[in-house]
Parts: structure tokens; C-alpha cells; sequence
């Protein structure tokens, strides 16, 4: 149960200026979660407070959403409730909704490929909203869920919420593809080159060494990848900013 503080505040819309304009039940509904599990995590301190306004109104922006969407990134994880404390108290306070968005990301590349049966009422409450026929469409042509006999689905839950991220993106269906064929025949290159490479420099120790040295180049593969290709974006995406102010 919500109180009238928290309930009124109008219909909860972003702005484009990501002004907080969510009420706790809003929030809670957009991150797929329940008002107790927001409070709860509010009162262990890993979420911020909400901004207060006119008549001690409660208001939540895109950043407690996307620190929300981290936290819950790593219980799946299975950080406890302490773990999870001291990596947010790790990052800096300053960090915008985007790039709380890429460090959950990060921790999302760990998850293992894991796929599972929902209903279609799982399915919308971990979309927080509820699904029209062309969502799920599009979420099956991204191979995220697979519609079962009834009003069930077989689910890909590590793309699950990147697959709901991406039915808010202004794409086309077809360039929304397009970039995952991209993705993942570069991605499979980069891993196979990677590979070869690392191979060929430990083709004459022993196999526990190996076990040892892949053990300990993979994350650091995964975070250089990551690294490289977030500047490479950037640097492309200013390029075709600045390209299109000045044509």
C-alpha cells in the first residue's frame, strides 16, 4: 500500500531532460518489481532517495530506474544483499542512467545462458507493462522468448531484459537484426582470432596452467572488448553528430 504523498504525482512520464517524475508505484511497475522490494532496497541504502516535491511527493527518474535494473542484474547473479552494497558503494555517485546502464551490461555478459518457461503474465510483469501481440512478436524475432502450446513461453533469460530495452528503441525491426548479425559475426571473429592468438602461446604448458591463464585472460578479454568497443561507438557516433550539424 502506497500513501497519497507517494500516489500523487500526475502520470509519471520521462522528460526528455530525465526529470524525476516516477511515483514509487511507477518505478516499481517500469523495473518489473514489487513496492516492497523497491522500499526494501531503499531502506538498505542501495537505492537514493527520492527527490521531494510539492505536498512531500515522491519522485523517482531514469537513474533509480537504472540502478534498480543493476541491482536486480546482480541478485541474479547471486551477490547477497551485502555484496551488492559494497559494489554500488564502489562506483561513483555522479554516474548517469547510461552508464549505470553499461556497467549492468557488464554484468550481464557473465550470465549463463540459461532458458526457462514463463506465461504470458510472468512475462509482462518482468516487462513491468503489459505486452501487445506486436512485442512479443518482436521479442520472438530476436530469438529472445518462443511461443509454447497456450500462454507460455520458452525464454532466453540472459537477453530477456535487453530484449525489452529494445522494444522502446525507435528501430526498425529489420535494422534492430541487421545490427545483431552484425554484433555477433564480429563478436564471433574477435573470439576466434583471440583465441588462436592465446592458444599458440601456451600450446606447450601444462594443461592446468592453461586452465589457470584462460581462467584469468577472461575477464580481462571481456572488459578490454567492452572498453574498445564503447570508445569505437563513441567516437563514431561524434563523427556522425558533428557530420550532420555541419551538412
Amino acid at each position: 500500500m502506497t500513501t497519497d504523498a507517494e500516489t500523487d504525482a500526475g502520470t509519471g512520464t520521462d522528460t526528455g531532460a530525465g526529470e524525476p517524475t516516477l511515483t514509487v508505484d511507477e518505478l516499481a511497475a517500469r523495473a518489473g518489481l514489487t513496492v516492497r522490494t523497491v522500499r526494501f532496497y531503499a531502506t538498505k541504502g542501495l537505492l537514493p532517495p527520492p527527490v521531494i516535491g510539492p505536498r512531500r511527493v515522491g519522485h523517482y527518474g531514469p537513474g533509480h530506474l537504472a540502478r534498480l535494473a543493476l541491482i536486480e542484474e546482480l541478485r541474479q547473479q547471486g551477490m547477497t544483499l551485502a555484496a551488492i552494497e559494497r559494489y554500488l558503494r564502489q562506483l561513483p555517485a555522479d554516474l548517469t542512467p547510461h552508464e549505470l546502464a553499461i556497467h549492468r551490461a557488464v554484468v550481464a555478459s557473465w550470465a549463463p545462458e540459461t532458458v526457462e518457461t514463463v506465461s504470458r503474465r510472468e512475462l509482462e510483469r518482468r516487462a513491468g507493462r503489459p505486452l501487445a501481440q506486436e512485442d512479443v512478436e518482436r521479442l520472438a524475432a530476436m530469438n529472445v522468448v518462443t511461443a509454447q502450446d497456450g500462454d507460455v513461453f520458452r525464454v532466453d533469460s540472459g537477453l530477456l531484459r535487453l530484449g525489452f530495452q529494445l522494444l522502446g528503441v525507435p528501430l526498425s525491426q529489420e535494422a534492430i537484426l541487421a545490427a545483431r548479425e552484425v554484433l555477433v559475426e564480429h563478436s564471433r571473429a574477435a573470439a576466434h582470432e583471440l583465441s588462436q592468438l592465446f592458444r599458440g602461446e601456451v600450446a606447450e604448458r601444462d594443461a592446468r596452467d592453461v586452465k589457470s591463464l584462460s581462467a584469468h585472460m577472461h575477464p580481462l578479454v571481456v572488459q578490454a572488448l567492452l572498453t574498445t568497443f564503447q570508445r569505437s561507438l563513441r567516437e563514431e557516433l561524434g563523427e556522425w553528430l558533428t557530420g550532420s550539424r555541419t551538412g
